[in-house]
């Protein structure tokens, strides 16, 4: 796929990143993650990101990665940019990288390291010796232990002409904004936080036009009607799906950690679309909280 077009995906349009099916028994289930990436086409979203932090990129095998981004390249096939991430130690990324060169993927998505904390110099080096082994256009995820600041940024910038975009996983407006006048138009800058909604307007108010939506796994229509009033300026509707939708969600979400990919995986059993349980470290919500979670999606209708 032409550079342009992933870049303009990634600059104006909703994405989002699907969950991953799971079978009774925890393993992958293909057949229905092809009819989840063809269902998430059909709803007008610009990138489809597989093997995603809301797809349990931490959790997944490296037979079942490389099933994951093979039917998604085929299914999606050149409709969107299919972005797969890529991450874990350095060799492991590389093979990652590979197999989606190999599957046809149009762009990847480098995760921060996990585990230990990292110097600014050790994480430059992680990223740079990553975007460097491969031919695909790279995304840097800027968060957690992996966070880069702008001069960091900027140095990986320079030596990795295929690092085409950030995506911000700190919700640092300050460093961001930063980020952005320094840098400008050289990268595409991504939302990246945990419900990114919930400060999508001060995202907007930057220059951050998309962001990645896990909520669009369950409502995508509320997704999408809230990111075109977004673009639209209708301030009204956005404060109103805020206030009856992304608040409650988010306090909710609050409740424990994971449980911003936990409740994705509930929403989209509460709508027909099961993908079946979280893996282990992560947990499912409680009966109660699946309850509280199916009022939530009924109030925002």
């Amino acid at each position: 796929m032409e550079l342009s077009k992933i870049k303009s995906s990634l600059e104006d349009g909703l994405l989002s990143f699907p969950i991953t099916d799971f079978n009774e028994k925890g393993e992958f289930n293909a057949a229905t993650y092809t009819d989840r990436i063809e269902w998430f086409v059909g709803h007008n979203v610009s990138s489809v990101f597989v093997a995603g932090g809301t797809g349990e990129f931490f959790s997944l095998s490296t037979d079942e990665y490389r099933q994951i981004i093979s039917i998604a390249a085929k299914t999606v096939a050149g409709r969107v940019p299919v972005i797969s991430s890529v991450g874990r130690s350095i060799p492991e990324a590389i093979a990652f990288a590979k197999m989606a060169e190999q599957a046809g993927i149009d762009a990847l998505l480098l995760f921060p390291p996990y585990l230990t904390e990292c110097p600014q110099d050790g994480v430059y080096e992680y990223a740079k010796a990553i975007i460097q082994s491969t031919s695909l256009p790279v995304i840097y995820y800027n968060r957690g232990n992996g966070v880069l600041s702008t001069e960091y940024i900027k140095k990986l910038a320079d030596a990795c002409p295929n690092l085409i975009g950030l995506k911000d996983g700190t919700g640092n407006m300050q460093d961001l904004n930063d980020t952005i006048k320094t840098i400008g138009k050289r990268l595409s800058y991504i939302g990246g936080v945990p419900t990114a909604e919930i400060i999508a307007e001060a995202y907007l108010s930057i220059g951050v036009n998309t962001y990645s939506s896990a909520a669009f796994n369950f409502v995508p229509e509320l997704a999408n009607l809230f990111y075109k009033s977004l673009r639209a300026g209708d301030k009204a509707t956005v404060a109103k799906i805020t206030q009856q939708f992304y608040i409650p969600f988010v306090r909710l979400r609050g409740k424990k950690n994971g449980y911003a990919v936990s409740l994705i995986k509930a929403g989209a059993k509460i709508i027909g679309k099961s993908a079946g349980d979280v893996r282990a470290p992560l947990t499912m919500p409680t009966a109660a909280e699946v309850a509280a979670l199916e009022q939530i999606i009924l109030q925002s209708k």
